[in-house]
């Protein structure tokens, strides 16, 4: 693996023991009323740092994944659920069949963590003890870099697959939503990514030839076909269980392998029917999940790839069924939660695969794409450069406000003078008065206007911290203290 992957690695483990003392202690439950999404907005200017925490298929067993598993219509309301305490500021929510991460910021990094852990604890039902050894935490500059790999396929268990770039961008659009938990910091790192994945497949060759969890299931099922059935792939009936995305993808790479006929089952007639027409050299067979233990029955190798949050298939059901101990029968799960139960690997002449058995398959995809790997980290290095840059420019928000009330409380205190001054001249209109506080507040605007793009110009954050502290001398922002703005004006003029 690359230096820049060992490093993260290094860094996980580093962070894992802040994360260890924080599940371990007794979660407090908060009663902050949750903020809005524009005081979320607001909180971007002051220290807010990112973090992630979450679990994939590199570090956590499939059981334990699925226990977090949760499909996209619900990433928001888990992201109102995590940020309903007010301890985290931002919270998005990723989850796919390989990982969940929940990517988040707040000003009190502990607090943020004990709560996310909280949540994680609740949703799963898993003592915090378990979910310590397979959760990982990253912050600051790692959490970012993270992100990034991940956008890029590079953190995929399929080197470079597209899939993952899809689902970045749907929790950013997510997370932008009216009621989504984004806010300015995680919504712009949600964005720099899904630019940085289409980046990283533009200008690599990262994607080209790469394969997705369905391709892999294909090549495990061709890999083992003589193995476990005594028949060549080529011969094999095949059934797939499901008609969504997966599905699809599952059905184009066995089509290119020359597949002539499958079964669909599936709990509706739609969208096996488009899937009729998208595929129409394929003979598509739909059958309603009525008929799935007939249609089982008739296969010899059955994915599943559907959405069931409950085993579609186990020991039980095939028993019960009379396909328990017949002739072989293979099945390849790739749903998470799994939709094959694990006792069906007891049963003879029966071999059951899931996600995690595909890491085998997928291992010379990743040793063939070392070099499009490390092109594709250089590209990534600077994406993720440009956002902690734009990240760290959120320090000079607050200098930027402190000197516009500056001027603006001179400039009100100044024209009160004046208008006092002019109203006892009864020749000036209310209009004339209004354009002369029109003037002043221009005049100001263009005077600030220099100050404050000096402020944002500087991309190295040393410099831009110099800047910050010379303006502030400059203007004597300091020395306003607690007692700036009109009225401490005032009673130093008294």
């Amino acid at each position: 693996m690359t230096t820049t992957t060992a490093n993260t690695a290094a860094a996980r483990s580093t962070i894992r023991a802040p994360l260890e003392m924080v599940a371990s202690q007794e979660v407090e439950v908060n009663n902050k009323k949750k903020r809005t999404k524009e005081e979320r907005l607001q909180l971007a200017s002051k220290g807010l740092q990112v973090h992630v925490i979450g679990l994939s298929i590199h570090h956590a067993d499939v059981d334990v994944r699925e226990k977090l598993a949760i499909p996209e219509d619900d990433w928001n309301t888990a992201s109102n659920e995590i940020t309903s305490t007010g301890s985290v500021s931002e919270a998005a929510v990723l989850s796919t069949c390989n990982r969940f991460e929940v990517y988040y910021s707040a000003p009190d990094a502990r607090e943020a963590t004990a709560r996310v852990t909280e949540y994680l604890a609740e949703r799963s039902g898993l003592p915090v003890s378990l979910l310590r050894k397979n959760l990982f935490m990253l912050s600051g500059d790692d959490a970012v870099w993270h992100l990034m790999r991940v956008s890029g396929g590079l953190d995929s268990l399929v080197v470079g697959e597209g899939q993952i770039l899809s689902q970045v961008r749907q929790c950013h659009l997510h997370s932008i939503e009216e009621d989504g938990c984004g806010g300015k910091v995680l919504a712009r790192m949600l964005n720099n990514a899904v630019a940085a994945g289409k980046r990283v497949r533009s200008e690599t060759a990262i994607s080209k030839g790469s394969v997705s969890i369905s391709s892999a299931a294909v090549e495990l099922s061709e890999m083992y076909s003589m193995k476990d059935l005594n028949l060549p792939f080529s011969e094999a009936r095949l059934a797939v269980v499901g008609a969504g995305k997966m599905t699809r993808l599952l059905i184009t790479h066995l089509a290119s392998r020359g597949l002539e006929k499958i079964t669909i089952v599936n709990r509706s007639l739609g969208r096996p029917q488009e899937l009729q027409e998208q595929f129409p050299d394929v003979d598509i067979d739909i059958k309603l999940m009525d008929d799935l233990w007939d249609v089982v029955g008739r296969s010899d190798i059955v994915y599943t790839a559907t959405s069931s949050v409950d085993y579609v298939v186990d020991e039980a059901l095939l028993k019960e069924n009379g396909l328990a101990g017949g002739r072989p029968l293979m099945l390849v799960d790739i749903s998470v939660p799994r939709n094959v139960g694990e006792d069906c690997k007891q049963i003879p002449n029966v071999s059951a695969y899931n996600v995690d058995d595909l890491k085998a398959v997928v291992a010379r995809n990743t040793a063939m794409r070392q070099k499009e790997m490390i092109e594709a980290e250089t590209l990534l290095r600077e994406e993720a450069a440009g956002f902690s840059g734009w990240r760290e420019s959120l320090s000079a928000i607050p200098t930027i406000n402190q000197l516009q009330e500056k001027a603006n409380n001179v400039r009100q205190e100044e024209l009160d003078k004046c208008t006092r001054k002019l109203s006892q001249n009864e020749n000036l209109s209310d209009k004339e008065i209004e354009a002369v506080e029109r003037l002043s507040r221009s005049i100001v605007n263009k005077l600030l206007h220099g100050p404050m793009s000096h402020l944002r110009q500087h991309d190295n954050v040393d410099d831009q911290q110099h800047a910050i502290k010379e303006l502030s001398a400059m203007f004597r922002l300091q020395d306003d203290g607690n007692g700036r703005g009109r009225g401490g004006s005032r009673s130093r003029r008294r």
